[in-house]
């Protein structure tokens, strides 16, 4: 692939929860959630090129925890769309993995919401995201969300999504202690009962102001994570031990976890503080498409 010009690419960025409730269950055993997600400027890649049969490739720093087999998501996603539209599918993916696996910042499914958006200008379909989120939904509950990868109240199993409340422009730093944390084991850990859906604003005038707020919700599988991995604990010690940490919480259903700086220069500099042996990152925001949820 050196040297290859590559005819199209998509950024596949980290989906953050800043605060998750388990607000019920459904009769079939799967949760009901309330969640704010926001999307970090650090991001896995998804590049295509055309001819030949439908091939993914793997590499970047993450890349050792994923094997190029049919049922990685990406594929699953790329094999979803063609049998949807009635095509073969075809052409070359290399999936340059910067996130870590399992971690609960959606790396997986910002992955197949990627290749989906890839593949819809690329196998020329032009769907666009509302004719492809009925099949991002079959792909899983976080897939539908970083379809846009803009800011979302994320409700239901989380595919129910509704604006989010306007960001400032805040610093995001992200870290994880290397261990993966499988979702439906954090769920089955938990104790406890419901929370009720958070009350936000509209909008916040600054970080700080989004911090205070955010700080009286929570994320209800944090204790349950914590049990099943007790460095959750001690990157959660370390991000609140930052100068200038407004707020540190776990994203998701671990173990990767966040906090929220004034800005974004100030976050990029605290997660150089961190322990190099764990996966950090510092930045912003980053948003995709502007439309409302609420648009008809």
């Amino acid at each position: 692939m050196s040297g290859a010009v590559l005819a199209l690419a998509e950024a596949a960025p980290a989906k953050v929860n800043l605060h998750l409730h388990v607000v019920g269950c459904r009769a079939d055993g799967y949760h009901l959630l309330d969640s704010l997600a926001v999307f970090a400027g650090a991001a896995d890649r998804l590049r295509y090129r055309p001819g030949g049969p439908l091939t993914l490739h793997l590499d970047g720093p993450e890349a050792g925890a994923l094997s190029a087999e049919p049922d990685n998501l990406v594929l699953r996603a790329a094999r979803l769309l063609a049998e949807a539209a009635g095509v073969a599918p075809q052409g070359r993916l290399w999936l340059t993995k910067v996130l870590p696996v399992a971690s609960g910042i959606g790396g997986g499914s910002a992955d197949a919401a990627a290749a989906l958006r890839l593949l819809d200008r690329a196998w020329g379909l032009h769907w666009g995201t509302r004719r492809l989120a009925p099949l991002a939904a079959q792909l899983g509950a976080d897939v539908p969300v970083c379809l846009d990868s803009r800011a979302a109240r994320m409700g239901g199993v989380g595919g129910t999504l509704t604006d989010a409340p306007a960001l400032p422009a805040a610093g995001l730093v992200l870290a994880n202690p290397r261990v993966p944390l499988a979702t439906p084991a954090v769920f089955r850990a938990r104790e406890g009962g419901f929370s009720p859906e958070a009350s936000l604003p509209a909008a916040w005038a600054d970080a700080a102001a989004m911090a205070r707020d955010l700080a009286r919700c929570g994320n209800d599988l944090e204790a349950a994570a914590i049990r099943l991995c007790p460095a959750v604990a001690e990157v959660l010690a370390g991000l609140r031990g930052l100068e200038g940490c407004l707020l540190a919480r776990m994203s998701g259903s671990g173990a990767t976890c966040f906090a929220l700086f004034a800005d974004p220069r100030g976050a990029e500099m605290a997660a150089a503080r961190l322990p190099a042996t764990w996966w950090r990152w510092g930045g912003g925001f980053t948003e995709g498409a502007s439309k409302p949820y609420s648009a008809p």
